[in-house]
């Protein structure tokens, strides 16, 4: 008889000095849906907002990611009062794209426009790659940027992904960014 492990006592929690870094809940999904009612959110994955399913989704993928794969996405919250501020990690969705991503780790970010300008996204993306890192190994990451996002593209220049490609993914267009495993 297999016996199975709670996906929340599967993902490890990270710290850094002002953001805890964890497994996403079900009490989550308030805190992300408002978050993608949000224009700033919403601006470079599609014209509205996501509707309720989707947000659930995400939260469900997230938990799904780290029970098949080791890996996914964390809740970030911030220490001091508890707050959701947004989401990072590593993820596989095997989108349909050309040049395809293969099976390399895709790193993403999202941090509530509210607490934007305060370091967050850093403070996450570098708790989030050293962790790559060290789980990993030296192997390759991925990232997808919509062009006209250039805080998030700053952000992936400051971890070292580099521009390999531009294409499009669901009609938007895309930059796709690798940064090389170490080694």
């Amino acid at each position: 008889m297999s016996s199975l492990v709670s996906p929340l006592q599967a993902v490890p929690v990270l710290e850094t000095s002002r953001l805890v870094l964890r497994g996403f809940r079900a009490d989550d999904f308030a805190a992300w849906f408002a978050l993608s009612r949000t224009p700033a959110y919403h601006r470079y994955f599609g014209s509205e907002p996501m509707p309720a399913e989707e947000v659930w989704k995400l939260v469900l993928r997230s938990a799904g990611h780290w029970v098949l794969l080791g890996y996914g996405f964390w809740a970030v919250e911030e220490k001091a009062s508890g707050r959701f501020v947004g989401a990072v990690g590593f993820l596989n969705l095997k989108r349909d794209l050309a040049p395809a991503l293969g099976e390399a780790p895709e790193m993403g970010w999202v941090v509530d426009p509210a607490a934007h300008g305060q370091g967050y996204a850093t403070e996450a993306v570098a708790a989030a790659v050293a962790w790559g890192e060290a789980h990993f190994g030296p192997v390759r990451t991925v990232c997808i940027i919509h062009p006209e996002n250039q805080p998030s593209l700053r952000l992936a220049a400051k971890f070292g992904y580099r521009e390999y490609a531009r294409t499009t993914y669901k009609g938007e267009p895309i930059v796709l960014l690798e940064r090389p495993g170490a080694g």
